[in-house]
């Protein structure tokens, strides 16, 4: 490894030190250049003095942005430089030298066009917004797992490649698989189940899923990352809102604490919602929709993408970022649905934050007899579903779960006006590539 720190563990005074990085910015005032350098950690002042260095002051006039380079020096205390303190170089090399000109701007605050930024990926990701923006998803996948990891949960991995689809439809990616049809995994929601009546009890899993929608919109991508939550031996569906619940907010106010930098970076005030979910149901949602907006969903079975944002404002007056809404009709055959004594359609569920669906989730269907006559009223071919059938035909304890769309999360944390800005290398209908 080439010997060096991070800038951000650079002290004042210390003895000589070494760092590397990209060059971000110049600064000729004739005797003196200010490099400013960049890592992963943030920004350095590097002063060339031509009287106090005069062969390392002539190297530095070749230099260009976005070069690779290597340190050694005195770090000194200034006011002036980033962090509050600069070197004064008695070692400097190019390592490698960047293309010029560059494709779009690194060290400035230039609105660029996001095609532009994906396009040129590599140098975006290398801009302090940018990679704040992901140090962010760090953070929150990281605590979301350690949560889980504490409360007993088993991480799991299920495969992304199906003979059928968890949702079916014509969101299904085909693909050959050596001499049979497949698919891309639209969810594991199969798997999940199958593994409740295995006897795991409780699972979750950081994985991807597909999806092949013909979109154009700021909150839709066709390959996704997500959280997916499955747990056994439940009262009902608030069982498994509790655990959404506590999780989300636990996983916030981590990044609350140690993503401090990144938060700034970014302008975002991150209100962690310490108070209880709010829990509506479906009908009440809708009459909120009408009474106080004056809004109808054009299909009246789901919120619409207005609907949602209306609620999430609504809810955001009251200090409520984040509600449930519950009970929705007309949904998957994995769902419980008219169950004795339920005063809603069905136990589903959304978790929406900050005006925009994060998950689904809700009480699994577990009696077998009873969800194969819902697939067969639904017109689903159940000869395609046989090995999930048949798992659950061995005794399977009241389960439930929810998959969080982390994309998602991350978009509204670090409100961003797209999803695919919180994805490092987005797929849509239309990009393939980098």
């Amino acid at each position: 490894m080439i010997e060096r720190i991070h800038t951000s563990d650079v002290e004042p005074d210390a003895d000589e030190v070494a760092i590397a990085g990209h060059v971000h910015e110049i600064r000729d005032l004739g005797g003196l250049v200010f490099l400013i350098v960049r890592d992963r950690e943030g920004l350095i002042q590097i002063v060339f003095k031509e009287e106090r260095e005069p062969e390392l002051f002539e190297a530095v006039q070749d230099v260009g942005a976005e070069d690779v380079v290597r340190v050694v020096g005195e770090p000194l205390e200034s006011d002036q430089a980033p962090g509050g303190v600069e070197i004064a170089p008695t070692e400097y090399e190019v390592i490698d030298e960047a293309d010029s000109p560059l494709p779009l701007e690194i060290s400035k605050d230039i609105e660029v066009d996001l095609s532009t930024r994906l396009d040129n990926r590599a140098l975006d990701l290398r801009k302090p917004e940018t990679l704040a923006v992901f140090t962010l998803r760090s953070e929150l996948i990281t605590a979301m797992e350690e949560w889980f990891d504490d409360e007993g949960f088993v991480d799991i991995k299920t495969p992304l490649i199906s003979k059928g689809g968890a949702e079916g439809g014509a969101e299904l990616f085909p693909i050959l698989y050596y001499n049979q049809d497949a698919f891309l995994s639209q969810s594991p929601q199969l798997y999940k189940q199958m593994l409740m009546a295995s006897g795991y009890e409780a699972v979750y899993e950081t994985g991807t899923a597909f999806r092949a929608e013909d979109f154009a919109t700021s909150r839709h991508v066709s390959e996704i990352s997500m959280f997916d939550v499955e747990l056994a031996y439940i009262d009902d569906h608030d069982d498994v809102m509790d655990v959404q619940e506590e999780s989300l907010r636990y996983a916030l106010r981590r990044v609350a604490e140690n993503a401090e930098r990144e938060l700034d970076l970014l302008d975002v005030d991150l209100d962690v919602p310490e108070d209880d979910f709010p829990r509506i149901t479906f009908d009440e949602a809708l009459d909120i929709l009408e009474t106080e907006y004056g809004h109808f969903p054009d299909d009246p079975t789901d919120l619409d993408t207005k609907g949602e944002k209306l609620l999430g404002e609504h809810f955001e007056e009251q200090g409520h970022p984040a509600f449930f809404v519950v009970g929705y009709p007309d949904e998957k055959f994995y769902y419980m649905q008219e169950v004795e004594g339920d005063d809603i359609a069905s136990r589903k569920f959304d978790l929406i934050y900050k005006g925009q669906e994060l998950s689904s989730g809700g009480q699994r269907e577990h009696d077998v007899e009873r969800m194969v006559e819902v697939m067969e009223e639904e017109g689903v071919e159940t000869s395609n579903f046989e090995f999930y059938i048949e798992a659950l035909s061995f005794g399977t304890p009241p389960h439930g779960g929810y998959g969080l769309g982390i994309d998602r999360l991350v978009q509204k944390v670090a409100d961003l006006d797209n999803i695919k800005e919180a994805i490092m290398f987005p797929r849509d209908p239309n990009r393939l590539e980098p």
